[in-house]
């Protein structure tokens, strides 16, 4: 039977990290409240934008007019892969899957550009930068700080830089892997061409484009409203990944909380039976010894 000042001991450090995990998980429900209202009410916004971007991208094939953002015809093969986790861990396989996703990408879909050095990798999350350091990934930049102050200026910022290094013909294809907020307990796992812009039909609707009236121009409208859409895109996606986080993590501090209070109560049952057998073989010393003097 296991010692009573040992179980004692983990009993007592159980329920300290019970009130933990239940701490952070109301901290976590507290900050994805907030992080699901600006998601969800961005999410609207955004596909309009896409919607109307993927109809006037359509409507430029038949024109003379030069979208730089469009795939190119020749390039240099470079490409790009933008990998947003978290600052933190404690969320479960939040981080797991958004890491092994980019490796599968590396190895399966860009293999060539990887082994003659043509593969990028900008980290925004500081376990996306300390994982692919040590597997010797060429990381081009790490923007971890975002998190500090997740804004629309800052991430536009980004979206900029990433747009020059696309229209300086640095990179052919920009890509951006993340989890995408579902609920606090589901996030999907997506990856997304953010560039090029997709110069096809949009999906579930009819091929026709829609005839756009441009007021004042063609060429002026698609040089605003394409950096614009993926500005909107970026900050969308990091969005999704930042409530996404918030639900892995109270999702994985309920289950840690679960967990612990199954565990205090077998530990409590251990230590009532290991109790009751300590006083059990006491008293069978008092009364072996009282027997021992009566005879």
């Amino acid at each position: 039977m296991a010692n009573l000042k040992a179980i004692r001991i983990r009993l007592s450090s159980v329920r300290s990290t019970r009130q933990i995990t239940s701490a952070m998980k109301m901290v976590a429900a507290a900050k994805l409240r907030r992080a699901q209202d600006a998601i969800v009410q961005l999410r609207p916004y955004a596909d309009k934008l896409n919607e109307i971007q993927a109809s006037v991208c359509a409507a430029l094939r038949d024109t003379e007019t030069e979208n730089i953002y469009a795939q190119r015809k020749k390039g240099n093969g470079k490409v790009l892969i933008v990998v947003v986790t978290s600052n933190k861990g404690l969320c479960g396989a939040f981080n797991a899957n958004v890491l092994r996703e980019t490796r599968r990408i590396m190895d399966e879909r860009y293999s060539q550009e990887n082994s003659r050095g043509d593969l990028g990798v900008m980290t925004v999350g500081k376990k996306a930068n300390d994982a692919l350091r040590k597997l010797k990934c060429n990381i081009i930049e790490d923007q971890s700080d975002l998190y500090t102050e997740l804004t629309f200026d800052r991430i536009s910022a980004l979206a900029d830089k990433l747009m020059r290094l696309y229209v300086s013909k640095e990179y052919d294809t920009i890509e951006i892997v993340y989890n995408q907020f579902k609920n606090a307990a589901v996030q999907k796992l997506t990856n997304e061409v953010f560039l090029p812009v997709t110069m096809g039909t949009i999906s579930g609707q009819d091929s026709a484009p829609a005839d756009y009236i441009y007021e004042p121009d063609q060429v002026r409208i698609i040089s605003e409203l394409i950096p614009k859409t993926l500005r909107i895109k970026l900050y969308r996606s990091l969005l999704d990944s930042f409530a996404a986080e918030h639900g892995a993590r109270m999702t994985a501090m309920h289950q840690a909380t679960d967990n612990a209070t199954e565990l205090i109560r077998d530990l409590t049952l251990q230590y009532n039976k290991a109790r009751q057998a300590s006083i059990t073989n006491q008293l069978l010393e008092v009364v072996s010894g009282a027997e021992a003097l009566n005879g």
